[in-house]
């Protein structure tokens, strides 16, 4: 299968970018598509962490005022993991360090990769690395965020069964830490006897 781009032109470019392009591409039954027009939003790569402390069995979740839940009728704080963009010659790893500090105050050991995934593909080039990360829970606490980025990120410290309930419930809406939770409730058990040795 084979697809060609025809034309391709920049419409926005600001926190993110937006192109528009025009292209072709192979039909499963045979064949080639009309030229298709479609937008495509460019905001880099982001990685999610999720991280555990496996002593007290707590998790650690944002929360966060987020313009596109504005029309939810819940408002527009969401109960969110840990997450931040790549930076130009930064590794996943390394982001994932400087968020949970700037977003939590967090420091984190022993990193586990759990998925790695694209968002929403049909109008976004954007990637997630979403790892798991071993931290102590006891001194973590507050409010926390960077004051050059607008960040106002209120830290919860919550009991795995209370992540659980929050996820079960739908209090946890947002994809990323939905795809985090869910891992981390398959794998807990395991997680748990490697890191309680």
């Amino acid at each position: 299968m084979k697809w060609s781009v025809i034309k391709k032109e920049l419409r926005y470019k600001g926190f993110f970018q937006l192109t528009e392009i025009s292209l072709q591409h192979d039909l499963f039954a045979g064949g080639q598509s009309p030229v298709l027009r479609r937008e495509l939003i460019d905001r880099g790569h982001a990685v999610v962490v999720l991280p555990y402390d496996p002593v007290r069995d707590e998790v650690i979740l944002i929360e966060q005022f987020r313009i596109g839940a504005g029309e939810d009728e819940t408002g527009p704080w969401l109960i969110e993991a840990i997450a931040g963009y790549k930076e130009a010659g930064e590794s996943a790893e390394d982001v994932v360090h400087r968020e949970a500090y700037e977003e939590a105050g967090c420091k984190l050991s022993e990193l586990e990769l759990m998925h790695q995934c694209y968002s929403s593909p049909g109008g976004s080039s954007e990637q997630l690395h979403i790892f798991f990360a071993r931290t102590d829970s006891s001194d973590i606490n507050g409010i926390h965020g960077l004051d050059d980025e607008g960040e106002d990120i209120k830290v919860h410290v919550i009991s795995s069964q209370q992540a659980f309930s929050w996820l079960d419930s739908g209090r946890i809406d947002s994809a990323m830490p939905i795809i985090a939770l869910q891992w981390f409730r398959i794998n807990r058990e395991r997680i748990r006897k490697q890191w309680l040795k």
